[in-house]
């Protein structure tokens, strides 16, 4: 796939820093939007992330580092899924995140609904050993099928607890009794955004997360996952939900711990009435590569 230049990819690097070649981190945008069910624009979401990241700063005071000059990154052109079908569009994914992988790239995939992320963590699964999946939602999204698709976003963790049950989700507050039933079934740890608010795992919840992790850790973060005072821009916002800080100090503590070995950011659904949620989202990712290669 052809890489974008300077004036659309991630932070706006120049072709030294961007180029595929010389670059150890690829991000692929894929704007699926098949199957929202309230809030729409997702699949406007990887090009406001991408414009939104021409302003974050290439240092990161955290850390003492400019990664994206360490690494590189190469932004590819957007995946064009307009006519496909949701399995297929899935399977393009997949084709593409397993291809940079085999290559020896990082690949981070902005999306787009969350029924995308089945592609990038069945690639990863298949690749690295022993994968735990760490999902940060609102939502559990682990019913069977929904407004008639097995494949809609609200139950993409069911297509993935297909071939991997070994699933942390933090910051559920929405789910159904069924989705209840079916994560004590499979295994599936939830941390509920209530249970973290009320103190139930004490104030290091983040270490009781991370010891249920295994060594390589893929992430998949739903940007509603974020309370919606931090990020309204998203299909379905509910109340209650994780803030900056505190999110910042799990994905470093993982990052510290595990191996961070690709991630997803999805659900942004830009809105103009709330511009910031874009930059967030930006800074988010940005952050998120910055922990996975904390020790790197």
């Amino acid at each position: 796939m052809e890489e974008l230049g300077i004036k659309k990819n991630f932070l706006g690097l120049e072709k030294k820093y961007s180029g595929y070649k010389d670059s150890g981190i690829v991000i692929i945008s894929a704007p699926l939007e098949k199957t929202v069910s309230y809030g729409k624009g997702t699949s406007c979401g990887p090009k406001e992330i991408l414009k939104a990241s021409h302003y974050v700063e290439f240092y990161d005071e955290e850390q003492d580092r400019e990664l994206c000059f360490e690494k590189g990154i190469c932004t590819l052109e957007e995946l064009n899924l307009q006519k496909l079908l949701v399995k297929k569009s899935l399977d393009k994914i997949y084709k593409e995140t397993a291809k940079y992988i085999d290559a020896g790239k990082f690949v981070v995939t902005l999306g787009g609904e969350h029924s995308l992320s089945s592609a990038p963590i069945k690639a990863h699964h298949e690749r690295f050993p022993n994968l735990s999946i760490l999902h940060i939602d609102a939502h559990s999204d682990l019913r069977e099928s929904y407004e008639g698709s097995k494949y809609s976003h609200a139950s993409v963790m069911a297509r993935v607890a297909e071939f991997n049950t070994n699933i942390v989700q933090v910051g559920i507050r929405a789910q159904s009794k069924d989705e209840s039933q079916f994560r004590k079934q499979k295994g599936i740890k939830t941390f509920y955004a209530r249970e973290i608010k009320v103190g139930m795992y004490g104030s290091s919840w983040q270490e009781l997360v991370a010891q249920q992790l295994t060594t390589n850790v893929y992430i998949t973060f739903d940007v509603d996952g974020f309370d919606p005072s931090l990020l309204p821009a998203t299909g379905t916002p509910e109340p209650g939900g994780l803030f900056w800080d505190e999110t910042m100090t799990l994905l470093k503590i993982i990052g510290m711990d595990k191996k961070i070995v690709g991630f997803d950011v999805v659900e942004l659904a830009p809105s103009k009435n709330h511009p910031a949620s874009n930059y967030i989202t930006a800074r988010l990712v940005y952050k998120m590569l910055n922990y996975a290669f904390i020790n790197r």
